[in-house]
């Protein structure tokens, strides 16, 4: 007779930075979510799937939640807490400090909203000795009754596997949501808008903050599937932005596009034609019709 399935949804939220992208990829065993030691790299609920003997969980990786300071920042807060009460089980990941800050008691506070099943994940443990994680474990269980703490280290995948086992504790038995080979079902052009804006945010340095974004204005296979044409728009808020983008001679530009072609190939699997632009558009991260427009769903906007 057939093993039972069990199949089901979980969440990552964490403060920005504490290595939640980082964490999906090892899980899933290559590259999916983007990537950054800048805060606001994952905008949207990016999807990706596990797949396993013993079932399947489909990971939605929520932007931050933290305290919104302009539209943008609403809608992600609003994506953030909404998906706790639709997902089985939620992953919180911290890092191995006993300091809690207002970012922490926030994502308590809304956790303390839901009924859904709480996993706290204790990431970068390599940077700490044992019984410093003891007092970590202790300082938190006083935050949040957790089902299951649960200490790893994304970075060299040490007891990742305890942590899936966990997972799969709270999923119900069902049938798997997706083909046993589906490991996102983001569309691939938003797939590539976060790649691009990922080595951006890379090459860049301090000077520009997170206001941009990357709409891909076209996307054609050539006949004979060997090549892809990519066209894209590195959208920023200021002249002096789009100057530091492009760079002396349009040498960060070409940077950018050079680090991210490569990745793009890697995950086309076949050979990309990428030309890139510039835009200002000016408080673009308060306008409902361009936040619309870098695919952030309007009816999100406004929950």
């Amino acid at each position: 007779m057939e093993k039972q399935c069990k199949s089901g949804f979980a969440t990552l939220i964490g403060r920005p930075n504490v290595g939640k992208s980082t964490l999906m990829n090892k899980l899933i065993g290559q590259k999916i979510a983007i990537t950054s030691n800048k805060p606001q790299t994952t905008r949207n609920r990016i999807q990706t799937v596990y797949t396993c003997d013993e079932g399947q969980i489909v990971f939605l990786d929520t932007p931050g939640i933290h305290k919104a300071k302009n539209k943008l920042g609403e809608y992600m807060v609003n994506v953030a807490e909404r998906t706790l009460k639709e997902v089985d089980v939620v992953l919180w990941l911290v890092e191995p400090t006993t300091f809690v800050g207002a970012g922490e008691r926030h994502i308590a506070e809304q956790l303390a909203k839901v009924k859904t099943p709480v996993i706290l994940v204790i990431n970068k443990t390599d940077t700490v000795k044992k019984e410093e994680l003891l007092a970590v474990i202790d300082t938190y269980r006083k935050l949040h009754d957790f089902h299951e703490i649960v200490p790893v280290s994304a970075l060299n995948g040490d007891n990742t596997e305890t942590l899936i086992e966990q997972i799969f504790k709270y999923l119900p038995y069902g049938p798997k949501f997706y083909d046993e080979d589906t490991v996102t079902d983001q569309p691939m052009r938003q797939i590539v808008a976060e790649l691009i804006r990922e080595k951006a945010l890379r090459c860049l340095n301090e000077e520009i903050p997170h206001g941009i974004a990357v709409s891909i204005d076209k996307m054609k296979e050539r006949p004979g599937g060997k090549v892809m044409d990519i066209d894209a728009t590195i959208i920023c808020e200021r002249d002096s932005h789009k100057g530091i983008i492009i760079g002396k001679q349009g040498s960060m530009l070409k940077k950018i596009g050079s680090t991210a072609r490569y990745e793009i190939e890697d995950m086309l699997e076949m050979k990309v034609n990428l030309q890139l632009w510039v835009k200002v558009k000016k408080d673009w991260r308060d306008s409902d019709f361009l936040i619309k427009n870098f695919g952030y769903d309007k009816k999100e906007l406004e929950l």
